[in-house]
């Protein structure tokens, strides 16, 4: 009988880690919402853990909210997240959209062997690999370009209709007049 109890208790502990590590990995969704509909996102802080962790600090604060896709481009990737000039209620400066950050620290490149695949999920920067900040770009297709070149923090798991549906821009950069936002961002699925 005490080998019953002590293989119960056994079970019981490895559910409850198997629990928290599930819940653990809960914790690391980001929804976005879209005028199209929401956008699920799942960070990937085993990939890009000080990225991952930035991103989170400014959705937990409501940096995203409001902050337009300055840089779309058809078939390449839609990009967002400048929370200096781009929130379209507060700051938005097109000429400066996609120059700002936010007020924490730029990121070191935590590059990684995970692909650039259509619904990946990436940091911006400027020409120096640790530049990141806030922006983020989303592919609409296959990237292997990029691989080893720009941190990776997580991927689209529903709602990739919505990102396909972002206005695109015009001209070789991509920038967008009048563009579409990130309405809402916050953490879980939604």
């Amino acid at each position: 009988m005490k080998l019953f109890y002590l293989a119960f208790a056994g079970v019981l502990y490895l559910a409850s880690f198997a629990g928290d590590a599930l819940a653990q990995a809960a914790d690391h969704y980001v929804t976005i919402q879209l005028k199209s509909g929401p956008v699920v996102i799942q960070l990937m802080p085993d990939v890009a853990p000080k990225h991952v962790a930035q991103i989170e600090a400014l959705v937990k604060k409501g940096e995203y909210d409001n902050v337009a896709f300055h840089r779309v481009i058809p078939g390449f990737m839609a990009q967002t997240g400048d929370v200096k000039y781009g929130n379209m209620e507060k700051n938005f400066d097109a000429s400066q959209a996609g120059t700002g950050g936010s007020d924490l620290p730029d990121l070191p490149a935590e590059f990684s062997k995970t692909p650039f695949v259509r619904g990946t999920v990436g940091m911006a920067r400027s020409q120096d690999p640790n530049s990141a900040n806030s922006q983020f770009f989303i592919m609409f297709a296959d990237g292997s370009f990029l691989n080893g070149q720009y941190t990776v923090v997580g991927k689209v798991v529903s709602g990739m209709e919505n990102v396909d549906k972002i206005k695109k821009g015009e001209g070789q950069n991509g920038e967008v007049s009048n563009p579409d936002r990130m309405i809402k961002v916050t953490m879980g699925k939604k």
